[in-house]
């Protein structure tokens, strides 16, 4: 029903359901709800948030029938797509219009997924100009919390989009595209956000008849985020404290990108690029958040250079960087080699040593959390800060080492299996400095890069058709981290912030293809507990969720070329469980979903 339950079928990926509207989506670890190492590009626009350099899973949606692929790396993609493509790369693409003609409707209804409704027409304009439109409405309702309590987290949110293709001579494609979106969703305590937004896209591309081909791409992208804080209680007889209030944050996005790929001689094919982002981002000063300046321009400049070169007869060497200038952290390096030798037609050994960033958000460098007012007659009341962006930021690196081996045997059997070591530096820590001495307690905090790290795991993943109308996928991801304060400095944490992912996930799915028009399909999946060391360095370690065995599963009837009706269930192992969160009675879980679903085109 949407994205990132999608997501949830992908090899390698973390995804967490945190609430009815908010999700955490990581590859290769680090993941939370304002997971920032994971680039998400939605037919070549990015779709994270400079504000703290995540996604926001709940406006990222269309008609999943409109989707023609989701390619996933899990690992780092820094010199092609750049900054914060750190762990992983989620690109999203989606049908030419040309292949959505006609009609198309939607109608869904069940417990969690009260409501869903859709529709697409498609049409030709003229020969080699086609034309889709479409809209879609979700409604779901709120989750429980550990305490059997509501957890008032419902949302609704409706969108509608167009995309336009056209091919004037044949080697030249010209795509224009552009959707709208407007929601609520509930937020315990405090009310209803707000978030809606719009975007429009073109893009050209031509190819010569040398076999070279190049594209020119633009987009804006404005977005609108409502946030409400609940009023900060009063500690007598220090602070007074702060009303409930919202965080208003508005971001408009231009980005401009061109690349132009071409075969330099028979050994070497080439691709480079030139790219420009400005981004314009007010956020309404409040008296609990606030983000200092409250308007921020900001310039992203960025260039690449990759050549594939055929070293021997299949073994191919790929080399290639990134430099992006930004202007919290300046000038970026993302360079990258990949050795892949093609064993055969059907088998893939290859390896991979690259570089790639994460760059400061305004999250990092201008955040201001007050602690409260102190209790004085006016005007000698001031703020005292508690927590506050460091204004020496820098970006958070990556070092990766990655192995892997692919291989189709026979017609039916497929396998991959990878291997990796991750060296993270200069990783978001949280500290008191020197000027605070004047306050009994360390406030403020401030935002610095006291941390570093290791990971490494394997991830393996198979396909097998067992008979022609029946088909299996399993998957299987180990995870080992290692954080820890840089010697020397401190972490207010204990290093506990960056760590909390599952060690073990374990996913099996079936197709299968019944008689009278009938498929069935089911996914089954364990995910590993999650833990985070509670205190300093070397402290005891406490589990936050469980570990735990979920089934989706879903069965629909193809009534006629046009017609489906299907009945779908999510979670279907337990009333509640969770997911993600630290324990306390208000943290939700995640409830039981069952849906039906009619689907008509022509």
């Amino acid at each position: 029903a949407s994205i990132p339950e999608v997501l949830r079928l992908a090899d390698h990926l973390e995804v967490a359901q945190i609430n009815a509207h908010d999700w955490a989506i990581s590859a290769h670890g680090f993941n939370a709800n304002l997971a920032n190492k994971l680039l998400v590009l939605v037919d070549g626009r990015a779709v994270y948030t400079p504000l703290y350099g995540g996604v926001l899973w709940n406006v990222q949606d269309c008609l999943l029938a409109d989707i023609e692929r989701i390619e996933v790396i899990s690992g780092p993609g820094g010199t092609l797509w750049g900054a914060n493509a750190v762990n992983g790369v989620i690109n999203i693409i989606t049908k030419a219009a040309r292949d959505t003609q006609g009609a198309y409707a939607l109608a869904a209804a069940g417990n969690q997924l009260q409501k869903q409704v859709g529709i697409r027409i498609g049409a030709t304009l003229a020969p080699d100009v086609y034309l889709r439109a479409y809209g879609k409405y979700t409604g779901r309702d709120r989750e429980v919390t550990t305490a059997g309590t509501s957890a008032a987290d419902s949302w609704h949110v409706g969108r509608g989009g167009f995309r336009l293709d056209a091919e004037p001579s044949p080697p030249n494609r010209l795509t224009v595209q552009g959707d709208f979106y407007s929601g609520a969703e509930d937020v315990a305590a405090t009310g209803g956000a707000g978030l809606s937004g719009g975007n429009i896209l073109g893009r050209w591309t031509h190819e010569t008849p040398g076999g070279a081909s190049m594209s020119l791409q633009l987009y804006y992208d404005h977005t609108h985020l409502s946030q409400p804080f609940p009023a900060s209680p009063a500690a007598p007889p220090f602070f007074s404290g702060f009303p409930a209030a919202s965080l208003k944050d508005d971001l408009d996005t231009y980005d401009l990108d061109f690349q132009y790929h071409f075969a330099w001689s028979a050994h070497h094919k080439v691709t480079w690029g030139l790219g420009y982002r400005a981004t314009r981002e007010s956020d309404e000063d409040l008296s609990f958040v606030r983000f200092t300046p409250t308007v921020l321009n900001q310039s992203l400049y960025s260039g690449f250079a990759q050549d594939e070169i055929m070293l021997a007869r299949r073994v191919y060497l790929t080399v290639g960087s990134k430099l992006e200038h930004n202007d919290y952290s300046g000038l970026e390096f993302e360079p990258s080699a990949r050795l892949q030798w093609n064993l055969e037609s059907t088998q893939l050994l290859w390896g991979a040593i690259s570089r790639a960033v994460r760059t400061p958000s305004r999250y990092d460098r201008d955040l201001l959390v007050p602690s409260g007012l102190i209790n004085a007659p006016p005007p000698f009341q001031f703020p005292t800060t508690y927590l506050k962006g460091g204004p020496d930021f820098v970006s958070e690196t990556l070092l990766a080492y990655e192995v892997g081996y692919r291989a189709a045997i026979g017609l039916k059997l497929a396998a991959s299996v990878s291997a990796f070591y991750n060296e993270y530096h200069d990783l978001r820590s949280t500290a008191a400095t020197p000027t605070t001495a004047v306050y009994v307690f360390p406030y403020p905090i401030f935002f610095q890069n006291n941390l570093e790290g290791e990971t490494h795991g394997l991830e393996i993943s198979a396909s097998y058709q067992m008979l022609e109308w029946w088909r299996l996928r399993a998957g299987y991801d180990l995870l080992q981290e290692h954080i820890h304060v840089r010697p020397g400095e401190v972490d207010a944490t204990g290093a506990t912030n960056e760590s909390a992912d599952p060690q073990q996930q374990v996913a099996l799915r079936t197709s299968l293809d019944l008689p009278r028009g009938m498929t069935l399909d089911a996914a089954l999946r364990w995910v590993d507990s999650l833990h985070i060391n509670n205190g300093p360095a070397g402290g005891a370690v406490v589990g936050i969720v469980p570990s735990y065995f979920e089934l989706d599963a879903g069965i629909a009837w193809h009534a006629s070329g046009s017609l489906e009706l299907s009945l779908m269930g999510r979670n279907l192992l337990h009333a509640y469980h969770t997911e993600y969160g630290f324990p306390s009675p208000t943290r939700e879980q995640i409830g039981r979903s069952l849906f039906g679903r009619i689907t008509w085109g022509y």
